[in-house]
């Protein structure tokens, strides 16, 4: 394939949710509106994390191509006075998702991270669907439960709750920092 034009070239390989964004967050801001940067990542939940960032803050996301083992992102910057960063409102510690957990609270933990990720450590009985998957299995979820979103730091789990929410889900809430400071008890599969 021919090689892309783009304004600016971001190297982000070998980094881990949430580096790719943070990164590309910060390159964002000294771009100028209608400017194309390429984000070369590794991390295979980059590309549902690029696109649902992207999405969230008013950028154009325009594609994904994979070289090798390097997923290279294109993000069109949109003019400044459309990139206001949606945040999902509500929240809960991970002190108040233990508590709701050791009182036995109905309610489901929704795990949106990588399913290698969520294999080597997850909060037990939570459901796994990662971000890259939530729009094609949200069926999978009632709309009615008490549903709280986590993943390793807030971000990708942020985008989560803003999709299920658009979808009709009522009762979501993000876990904030989530599993990277996450205390409580974890399973593994194959334990």
């Amino acid at each position: 394939m021919n090689q892309l034009k783009t304004d600016y070239l971001l190297d982000a390989k070998g980094l881990a949710c949430p580096m790719p964004i943070v990164k590309t967050k910060k390159t964002m801001k000294e771009l100028d509106a209608g400017q194309v940067v390429e984000v070369q990542a590794t991390d295979q939940g980059s590309t549902a994390d690029m696109e649902a960032w992207a999405n969230s803050s008013g950028h154009q996301y325009l594609g994904t191509i994979e070289e090798e083992d390097v997923l290279k992102h294109y993000i069109r910057k949109s003019s400044d006075e459309d990139t206001t960063e949606t945040k999902y409102p509500h929240t809960a510690s991970n002190e108040d998702v233990k508590a709701k957990l050791s009182n036995n609270e109905q309610m489901i933990v929704l795990d949106v991270r990588e399913s290698a990720e969520y294999a080597f450590g997850h909060i037990p009985n939570a459901v796994s669907i990662p971000l890259g998957e939530l729009d094609e299995r949200a069926d999978e979820l009632n709309k009615d439960d008490n549903i709280y979103v986590v993943c390793r730091t807030g971000s990708r789990s942020d985008l989560a709750s803003q999709k299920l929410a658009e979808k009709g889900f009522q009762n979501v809430v993000n876990v904030v920092p989530g599993m990277s400071e996450w205390s409580g008890d974890t399973e593994k599969l194959n334990n």
